[in-house]
């Protein structure tokens, strides 16, 4: 039987709750449309705060959410569009450090307090003074929050060392990415066809997916890239993402002549992803569940990635891990595993078992559920 909140429709009032994201990354905005889809399903009613370019991508109001848009900025401006919004709020639920930080100072100095949870997806990274900054923000965030919910327990640690009163593991359940719907001029984009438009035809084909920053190690991708040339045929790169490295990196296979391409923001990274041969993710630094290699084993697509953050206990055995930073040992992996049909079958099926124990979407929103009906339960008079 699906769980229904005791202040749905079934009992005396809807629970009115407020979902507000920042920029968001891929993982925490298609969270947060997974759950305001399961929220409203089971009669709560959710206004989505996020920026407009968010509600284009995800589309929260087709999910049965009201949309209001509010910048990532945490300026007066948009904090006070952000205490509008909540004024009627039972409660508020904020995810991500920056999201998070924007709803404590919207809620504060109300005389009777609105619930805040707070779902932890990652730990930034950064260095010098703006590390600093944003360990105030947690320490701010954590303590104002009624429960933190971590997609790690990492997370959950963390929260708990940075003062949150109560701190949970709260695994995100990841929704798969729409296949593109073929129109009436490609009937059958099939993987072959694919390949074929990525310049993959009879030779391996690599597929990388994230933003082009600093912490995801593109620099350690593009020096594995520089053995892969030596293969006959020498295995394609694909870099799906955008970001701040573009031009070095462009820069960079030009003058070195790499296999790699870098293709800028695409819609089509589950079609992408069914068209590969192997999955690399040469560095994830942070604590959070990496988006890709989810993916990746829920496509059943082998992977390659950096023995890092919660990688290792996301994926366990069932994904080629590597030492952070040493593009020797990825290019030696990747070589391996091209030429071991055998081992790349193995993690296949072992990919398979991994992700079938991970949350479902279900189980996802019904533990939120939960939660929140513990914040805004009446308190008994005696």
């Amino acid at each position: 039987m699906t769980p229904v909140s005791s202040h749905s429709p079934l009992g005396p009032a809807p629970l009115r709750t407020v979902q507000v994201l920042g920029g968001g990354n891929a993982g925490s905005s298609a969270h947060v449309r997974s759950l305001a889809a399961g929220l409203v399903a089971r009669g709560v009613k959710v206004t989505v705060c996020a920026p407009a370019e968010a509600e284009r991508t995800y589309d929260f109001t087709g999910a049965g959410a009201d949309h209001v848009h509010v910048p990532r900025s945490s300026d007066p401006v948009s904090v006070a569009a952000l205490r509008s919004v909540c004024a009627d709020a039972d409660l508020v639920h904020a995810h991500g450090l920056h999201a998070s930080f924007r709803a404590v100072l919207a809620l504060g100095g109300r005389r009777t307090p609105t619930p805040l949870v707070v779902t932890w997806h990652d730990r930034a990274h950064a260095e010098g003074a703006r590390a600093h900054l944003l360990r105030v923000l947690e320490r701010r965030v954590m303590r104002s929050a009624g429960v933190v919910l971590g997609a790690t327990p990492g997370l959950v640690d963390r929260a708990r060392r940075t003062g949150a009163r109560d701190a949970r593991l709260g695994p995100v359940a990841l929704p798969g990415r729409p296949r593109r719907v073929a129109g009436p001029e490609e009937p059958d984009r099939t993987r072959s066809k694919i390949r074929a438009e990525l310049g993959a035809v009879g030779r391996p084909l690599l597929i990388a997916v994230g933003s082009l920053e600093p912490h995801r190690g593109y620099d350690v991708l593009l020096d594995a890239a520089r053995a892969w040339r030596r293969l006959d045929p020498a295995p394609l790169v694909v870099v799906a993402g955008e970001g701040p490295l573009r031009g070095e990196l462009q820069r960079r296979i030009e003058d070195e002549g790499l296999p790699v391409v870098l293709m800028g923001r695409r819609d089509d990274v589950a079609d992408l992803l069914a068209a590969a041969d192997l999955a690399l993710l040469p560095d994830h630094r942070r604590a959070g569940r990496s988006v890709l290699a989810q993916e990746a084993l829920l496509a059943r697509l082998p992977l390659v990635a950096a023995d890092t953050g919660g990688l290792p206990e996301l994926v366990g055995d069932a994904a080629e891990l590597v030492p952070p930073g040493d593009a020797g040992a990825l290019a030696d992996a990747v070589v391996g595993l091209l030429g071991d049909a055998e081992r790349r079958e193995a993690l296949r099926d072992r990919g398979a078992r991994q992700a079938a124990g991970w949350p479902t979407e279900d189980e996802t929103v019904a533990q939120v559920l939960s939660v929140y009906d513990e914040l805004t339960r009446p308190t008994p008079l005696f």
